[in-house]
């Protein structure tokens, strides 16, 4: 079995400090929101549409639950350098963050939501309308910070800082292609709208999926209990079965049920097929799970 990553090696108090605008983060989500929002009454075209909902679904199947989730960040398979190079680019790419940031703000959050209390910023028990606020423009600034430590290889990776270092820049490339191939429609619906879209829309399953909701484990002492939000399993590749994952954090497969559909283990288990993806991670066996009790 694959262990579970832990990266927190010093815990501090996930209870005690304060939610803080975030200028970077801020400024670039509602540029590309507000950006999208003027300018796509003007600057739509079929093509463009369907560009959207290509790149955006591609860009958070491949790169973010498949690479960035499913790989960077818990480990649950292994493959080529090229292609976690690959995965983590789109990843990158989809404009949240860079690689080590996303790898920050998740375990933070993982790690506070895994403590018997946490601020509210963890725990998205606030109102629907502050929790976007605080999640799309601000930081919590912790009173005693935990201390959260990269592998080496993934810390000292030269192609992983380079993406850490640019990954807004990022977007500027990917805008050239576009206004040559469709011209500034395909910019405001293939960047400001795909990135709006793409990381309102992930901020929009983790609020509902860390809310009270069906699920069949729960993690003791945590203070923060996962949910499965049924029949959402396309539209979020997978990442919808929620209470699954903090269950068995391990495992690549997500959806664990016939019925619970998921687009990230169908590509992994697709990349195991041929060759590209080896040591694929899943649900600890029986006896090994005195971690978890039945929520039933």
């Amino acid at each position: 079995m694959r262990p579970t990553v832990f990266r927190i090696t010093a815990t501090g108090d996930p209870l005690c400090g304060r939610v803080v605008w975030a200028p970077v983060k801020s400024i670039w989500f509602n540029f590309c929101a507000l950006g999208f929002v003027f300018l796509a009454p003007t600057q739509t075209t079929l093509g463009a549409v369907i560009l959207f909902l290509g790149l955006t679904y591609v860009t958070l199947l491949l790169g973010h639950s498949v690479g960035a989730h499913r790989y960077l960040i818990h480990r649950t398979y292994d493959c080529h350098k090229w292609m976690a190079y690959a995965l983590v680019y789109l990843g990158t790419i989809v404009g949240m963050a860079g690689p080590k940031g996303l790898i920050r703000v998740h375990d933070i959050r993982d790690w506070a939501q895994r403590e018997r209390e946490c601020h509210d910023f963890f725990a998205h028990r606030a109102s629907f309308w502050r929790d976007a606020f605080w999640q799309l423009n601000c930081k919590f600034e912790f009173e005693t910070p935990p201390e959260l430590t990269l592998e080496s290889n993934v810390d000292k990776d030269g192609f992983y800082s380079f993406l850490e270092r640019t990954w807004i820049l990022q977007q500027l490339p990917i805008a050239a292609v576009l206004y040559l191939l469709g011209g500034l429609p395909w910019v405001v619906w293939g960047v400001l709208g795909r990135v709006a879209v793409s990381v309102a829309g992930h901020w929009t399953v983790t609020y509902f999926t860390h809310n009270p909701g069906p699920g069949r484990w729960r993690v003791p002492d945590a203070g923060v209990q996962a949910s499965n939000l049924a029949g959402f399993g396309l539209v979020t590749m997978g990442e919808c079965w929620h209470n699954n994952h903090h269950a068995f954090p391990e495992s690549a497969r997500i959806g664990l049920d016939d019925h619970e559909f998921d687009p990230g283990w169908q590509v992994i288990r697709l990349l195991a097929h041929i060759g590209l993806a080896w040591n694929i991670g899943m649900p600890r066996e029986e006896s090994r799970r005195k971690d978890l009790t039945s929520a039933a």
